[in-house]
C-alpha cells in the first residue's frame, strides 16, 4: 500500500518507479481522486460546521421569542442534514476508489534493484559448492527425484492423482521420513542458532490477512479458498423473497384465488388450498430462480470464507496487524513450519513432472519484523540464514539479486537462492527473500514506537524460505544418489533418520 502524500509530493518519482516494474503512469489518476476526495471531505465539514452553528442559532432565536428566525434556521439544519448524507456518500465513494486504486499497485523497487523485465535481468551474486562434488556428480546420466523416489517405494503420484488430481503426491517410507528430518532440521537451525522464534499458526486465513500480505485483492486466482454457507439462512431469505415476490404479483395472482373460490366454497378447505398454492409458488421459486440464490451465496451475507495460506508469511506477518510494538522489542524474527497451499494458475504445462511445482508442500518461513532503519541489514542477515540450512546439507547453489521486472508484488527487494538440481543440469529456486519495507505495515497498520517519545511510524516487514521443505528434498534425492539409485543420508540429517546413512529399495 501507497502512501498517497508520497504521490502528491513527487508524482513524477512515482510514476518512474512504477515504470521499472513495466508499468504506466498513475499519478495523474491517483492525484485526480485523491483531489476530489479531500474536495467531498472539506464540503462536509463545512456543511457540519454550518449546521452546528445554525443549531446553536435556533436556541438564540427562540430565547429572544424571535419564531419566525428560528423556523428559517430549523429549516435550514433540516436541509443540510439531506446534503451531509449525500456528502457523506461521496466522501466514502472517493475514498474506496482512492484505496482501491492504490491497493492494486506493485510496491517500489529499492534504488539498488537493478533494472529487468523478466528472469533475464536478474543479477547473479555468488556460487556456493561445486554441483560436481556431490555423489552426482560422478554419473553419466542423474536419475531425477520422480524415479528416485518411486524405486525407493516413497513417492506414488498415481494415488495422489486418484484422491486429489494432479501436482500432489504421496510420499512413504524413508522418503516421508526424510521430509519429515529435512522440517525438523531446518526448524532447529533456525531457532537454535539464528534466534527465530518458533510459532504453529492458522493455515486458514481471513480476508484481512491475506490483503495485508499482499496476496488479495489482485492475485486471489492463486489461492485456494475454504466457504461454509448457511444454508438455512439462505433458504428463509429465498422463501422472504418468494412470498414478497407472491405479494408483488396479487394482480395475476387475484383471478387464480377467485376461480379457486368458486371451485372449494367452503371457508376452511379454500383457505387450506390458498396457503398451499402459495407455499407451492414459493417453494418454486426457491428451487428455480437460481440467479437470485447465487448471488446471495456470492454476496457473503450467508458465507464464511477462508483462505488456505499460500505460505506461512501471511500467518506470521499478521500477528503484528492493527498493534503498535516498541522499538526496544524489535526486530521480532519468527518462524514456522506449515503445509501451505497455491493453486498455480499461472504455471499452466510447468513442472508437470514430480513435485518440484505442487499444490500442497511444507515449507519452512522466516519473518522479520524490523524498525524502518534496520531492515536493510536484516534482510542480508535472512538470506545468510537461509543460505546455511544449503551449507549444512552439503548442497551446491547460488544467490540471485532479482530485478524489477521479477520481483513479487509486495517487495521493494528480493534475494533468490537457487540449488542445483543434477537431474535437469540447471539451478532452480529454493528460496526467496524479499525486504517489503514498509507496503505491508500499511495494509496492516502495524507501526513502532520509542517508549517516551510522541508519535508511532510503520514497521518493515521482511520474509523468507528456510527453506522450502519439498525442493530441498528433491535437491537431497537428486545429489545424494548413487549408479544404484541408493540415496546417501546428509550428515546433518542423520540424527533426525536415527543414525540412518542410507534410503534404499
Amino acid at each position: 500500500m501507497h502512501d498517497v502524500k508520497s504521490v502528491r509530493d513527487d508524482p513524477e518519482a512515482f510514476d518512474r518507479a512504477l515504470a521499472r516494474r513495466g508499468l504506466s503512469p498513475v499519478s495523474p489518476e491517483i492525484l485526480r481522486i485523491d483531489l476530489a476526495l479531500r474536495t467531498a471531505q472539506t464540503a462536509l465539514q463545512t456543511a457540519q460546521s454550518r449546521r452546528n452553528e445554525a443549531s446553536r442559532q435556533i436556541g438564540a432565536a427562540k430565547a429572544r421569542k424571535d419564531e419566525a428566525a428560528a423556523a428559517g434556521l430549523m429549516a435550514e439544519v433540516e436541509a443540510l442534514k439531506g446534503d451531509m448524507a449525500g456528502m457523506a456518500a461521496e466522501e466514502a465513494f472517493q475514498a474506496q476508489a482512492l484505496r482501491a486504486l492504490l491497493a492494486s499497485l506493485p510496491n517500489l523497487p529499492a534504488d539498488d534493484v537493478p533494472e529487468g523485465e523478466d528472469e533475464t535481468g536478474n543479477v547473479e551474486l555468488r556460487q556456493h559448492g561445486d554441483p560436481s562434488s556431490a555423489p552426482a556428480g560422478r554419473l553419466n546420466r542423474p536419475r531425477d527425484h520422480v524415479e528416485l523416489g518411486e524405486r525407493l517405494g516413497g513417492m506414488d503420484f498415481e494415488a495422489a492423482s486418484r484422491m486429489s488430481g494432479a501436482r500432489f503426491v504421496v510420499l512413504k517410507n524413508g522418503v516421508a521420513r526424510l521430509e519429515r528430518a529435512l522440517g525438523q532440521f531446518m526448524l532447529d537451525l533456525q531457532t537454535r542458532e539464528h534466534g527465530y522464534t518458533e510459532v504453529s499458526p492458522p493455515l486458514l486465513v481471513k480476508d484481512e490477512a491475506v490483503f495485508g500480505t499482499g496476496q488479495l485483492p489482485k492475485f486471489k486466482e492463486d489461492l485456494f479458498v475454504a466457504q461454509s454457507i448457511d444454508w438455512e439462512g439462505v433458504k428463509q431469505r429465498v422463501a422472504e423473497m418468494g412470498v414478497a415476490w407472491v405479494e408483488a404479483n396479487q394482480a395475476q395472482i387475484t383471478p387464480l384465488v377467485e376461480d379457486l373460490r368458486r371451485t372449494i366454497p367452503e371457508d376452511d378447505q379454500f383457505q387450506a388450498a390458498v396457503q398451499a398454492a402459495i407455499e407451492v409458488l414459493v417453494d418454486r421459486y426457491a428451487a428455480f430462480d437460481t440467479d437470485r440464490l447465487q448471488g446471495l451465496i456470492d454476496s457473503g451475507e450467508f458465507t464464511e470464507r477462508r483462505w488456505l495460506i499460500p505460505t506461512a508469511e501471511v500467518s506470521l506477518t499478521n500477528l503484528v496487524r492493527e498493534q503498535i510494538i516498541g522499538d526496544d522489542q524489535l526486530p521480532l524474527r519468527l518462524t514456522a513450519l506449515t503445509h501451505c497451499f497455491r493453486s498455480e494458475a499461472g504455471a499452466s504445462g510447468r513442472d508437470t513432472r514430480g513435485m518440484i511445482r505442487q499444490h500442497q508442500f511444507q515449507k519452512v518461513e522466516l519473518v522479520s519484523i524490523t524498525a524502518p532503519e534496520r531492515s536493510a541489514e536484516e534482510h542480508e542477515r535472512m538470506v545468510t540464514c537461509a543460505e546455511t540450512v544449503l551449507q549444512r546439507l552439503g548442497l551446491a547453489y547460488r544467490t540471485m539479486l532479482l530485478c524489477s521486472g521479477d520481483m513479487g508484488f509486495s517487495a521493494r527487494k528480493t534475494y533468490d537462492i537457487e540449488v542445483w538440481l543434477p537431474s535437469q543440469g540447471v539451478y532452480r529456486e529454493i528460496s526467496s527473500c524479499s525486504n517489503c519495507g514498509d507496503f505491508q505495515a500499511r495494509r496492516m497498520d502495524a507501526r513502532c514506537k520509542t517508549p517516551g517519545e510522541k508519535g508511532s511510524r510503520f514497521v518493515h516487514t521482511l520474509n523468507g524460505s528456510g527453506l522450502a521443505v519439498g525442493r530441498t528434498l528433491v535437491a537431497v534425492l537428486e545429489n545424494y544418489q548413487d549408479e544404484s539409485g541408493r540415496i546417501a543420508v546428509p550428515e546433518a540429517l542423520q540424527p533426525y533418520m536415527g543414525g540412518l546413512t542410507h534410503l534404499e529399495a
